[in-house]
């Protein structure tokens, strides 16, 4: 696996995806618009890269690398970083080209680009001005709770999407299936808690070359059956967009990474697959369907409470995809690995939404 080379990569992301979008997709119409979407997003991201890279080369927005992490990475040291404006301008261009008009599509690319310009900032302030930790904590997390509390305050009262938490593998395609209903507060504490974690845990997930990016990919690519099951076709078609965006993306991030993503692209795309869930009412699924996401998230939470409370590391290094590598693991082997689990977490998600034909309840 280690070996396997570019073009094999390329032709493998390629591979996922078109045929999982032939697969997944309806006949007809929406067919065509997901297909349009995702080669615009594919083709501007493919575009935009030979203009970026060098603008960012230009003006020395290199990524710094951590001493403490493996040593390997060190020769990465000044790649271009801020690279998340290649797909970003790719997501635009595939969603508004063709559904411009839909307010789902536009609710799902406002928190795109305004959690990718919280990342910007971030990236900006770290890599630009050269203040290591880039925007306070508190600033980059009241930006994005901020935007998640817009967010559901216009789907509850907005849309009438309701405050409702669907259980996966209760019938989500019979009459909604089994709820749990939350009410106004708890809704809007687990909106918070789900756009702002994926946003973030997309950030921890984006340490190794190709692996956000992919991992993000093939999310969104699942993400497009489960809005067609609930008529959100606008989500639909921002998903297929950004399935298309991080899949050209990948064609400069793949190992030797040309460029990285950087916060303005993994904070970005976090904030735009935990807004689809919501609207989408599928918020459990996503949390299957990107488990990688939510377990290198947790490795984090697990070593930092481990170490704080016995001095004791459970990993050899967090978030997760370290551990491998610290392990013996090679950089693609530890990627490839990780886009075949979320390939079958993805399939283990989209079985949720048949589920047992129950009835609707509320609880």
């Amino acid at each position: 696996m280690e070996k396997l080379g570019k073009a094999s990569v390329a032709a493998l992301s390629i591979f996922l995806v078109a045929g999982g979008l032939l697969i997944l997709s309806p006949t007809g119409a929406m067919r065509e618009s997901l297909w349009q979407a995702f080669a615009i997003a594919l083709a501007v991201s493919l575009l935009m890269g030979p203009l970026v890279i060098p603008w960012l080369k230009r003006l020395k927005f290199g990524q710094n690398i951590r001493s403490d992490g493996p040593s390997r990475h060190l020769q990465k040291a000044g790649t271009p970083t801020m690279g998340g404006i290649i797909f970003l301008t790719g997501i635009l261009a595939g969603g508004l080209i063709i559904a411009w008009d839909h307010p789902d599509l536009l609710a799902v690319l406002i928190m795109v680009v305004g959690y990718g310009l919280i990342g910007f900032l971030d990236d900006y302030i770290k890599v630009v001005l050269k203040r290591s930790l880039g925007l306070r904590a508190r600033e980059k997390l009241l930006g994005q709770i901020l935007l998640a509390a817009g967010l559901a305050f216009w789907a509850v009262f907005i849309t009438g999407r309701g405050t409702g938490l669907v259980l996966p593998f209760s019938g989500f395609l019979t009459q909604g299936g089994i709820q749990l209903e939350l009410g106004w507060w708890p809704f809007l504490a687990f909106t918070v808690l789900v756009v702002v974690g994926f946003g973030n845990a997309v950030n921890l997930t984006d340490g190794l070359d190709g692996l956000a990016a992919g991992v993000s990919m093939l999310v969104a690519l699942a993400m497009v059956p489960v809005a067609l099951a609930v008529d959100k076709t606008g989500v639909a078609v921002s998903m297929a967009a950004i399935s298309g965006g991080c899949l050209g993306f990948l064609f400069y991030n793949r190992h030797p990474a040309r460029v990285f993503m950087g916060d303005t692209g993994s904070l970005a795309l976090g904030g735009g697959l935990g807004a689809a869930a919501v609207i989408t009412r599928s918020e459990l699924i996503l949390v299957i369907i990107g488990g990688i996401f939510v377990i290198e998230a947790l490795s984090v939470i697990i070593q930092v409470i481990s170490f704080q409370t016995t001095g004791r590391r459970v990993f050899r290094m967090s978030p997760l995809h370290h551990h491998f590598e610290l392990g013996g693991w090679g950089e693609n082997r530890v990627v490839l690995t990780f886009w075949a689990a979320t390939l079958l977490l993805a399939m283990i998600g989209l079985a949720g939404l048949y589920g047992l034909n129950a009835p609707s309840v509320s609880f």
